[in-house]
């Protein structure tokens, strides 16, 4: 793999769960990591890692931390855009509403998965891509979910999953001719905060959040990852393809249609 160092990253949404881990794995893999999120000043990074405090909601604070980043690093070649929401208040007033029909779903949710999910994406993009261009190239990987292509617990979540994989395939039609590359990015069952605190979960085919951030490092280490620009790509055979192992050293099975 080509040397990552001198190159540059940026992870929204780095305060826990995947970003978190896809940011500890690129700083850990020699890249030069800015990380977001509203209270990433208390999040489990390594040490060099640049914080950057961002509410992704709000585009004043989205337009300063790239200004940090062109001022800091003065180039930025690799994007993951990991900020979401809705997951937050799935219980409310003793009531657990994430599975309820869309005419019984809270409106707020739409909101947070719309404007802090697939806006925050499209927002960081358009602030990232002008830099990679700059630069000659870069990828961008907006993480997504099998929600996109079945049923997954509510009308909400899918739409918002499936408008995350069109934004990515079209983001790729109209940056090919600048060697950007764009994928979604599925994980399988991540060994997030808010996973292991749940009870009766099987996590025997589990993956930590850190196996992201290497399939992220192994995708951007490419010198033909052009060739999967506008496709989804599934972390765990993204780690068949190119050789690598969850932390602890195990090869967890790539999730299907069938089985997420």
């Amino acid at each position: 793999m080509p040397e990552p160092h001198g190159r540059v990253a940026m992870v929204t949404g780095a305060s826990r769960g995947v970003g978190r881990g896809v940011a500890a794995e690129l700083a850990r893999a020699g890249y030069r990591v800015f990380a977001t999120g509203r209270s990433v000043l208390q999040a489990d990074l390594p040490s060099g890692v640049h914080r950057l405090t961002c509410d992704h909601t709000d585009d004043a604070q989205v337009e300063a931390a790239f200004e940090s980043v062109r001022d800091e690093a003065g180039r930025l070649d690799v994007l993951v855009s990991s900020a979401w929401g809705g997951y937050e208040r799935m219980v409310e007033d003793g009531r657990f509403t994430w599975a309820d029909p869309f005419w019984l779903q809270p409106t707020w949710r739409w909101a947070a998965m719309m404007d802090a999910g697939v806006r925050s994406a499209f927002m960081a993009s358009r602030r990232a891509v002008p830099m990679m261009i700059e630069g000659g190239g870069g990828l961008v990987v907006h993480v997504s979910y099998w929600a996109a292509r079945k049923y997954l617990g509510n009308v909400i979540y899918g739409v918002a999953k499936a408008a995350t994989d069109k934004m990515a395939a079209d983001m790729a039609h109209e940056l090919a001719e600048h060697h950007v590359a764009v994928v979604s990015m599925y994980p399988g069952l991540v060994r997030t905060e808010a996973v292991l605190s749940a009870a009766a979960l099987d996590l025997s085919n589990s993956e930590s959040p850190e196996f992201v951030g290497r399939a992220v490092a192994a995708l951007a280490a490419d010198p033909n990852v052009m060739r999967r620009t506008g496709s989804v790509v599934v972390v765990a055979d993204l780690a068949r393809d190119y050789g690598f192992t969850d932390i602890d050293g195990k090869h967890p099975r790539a999730l299907t249609l069938g089985t997420a």
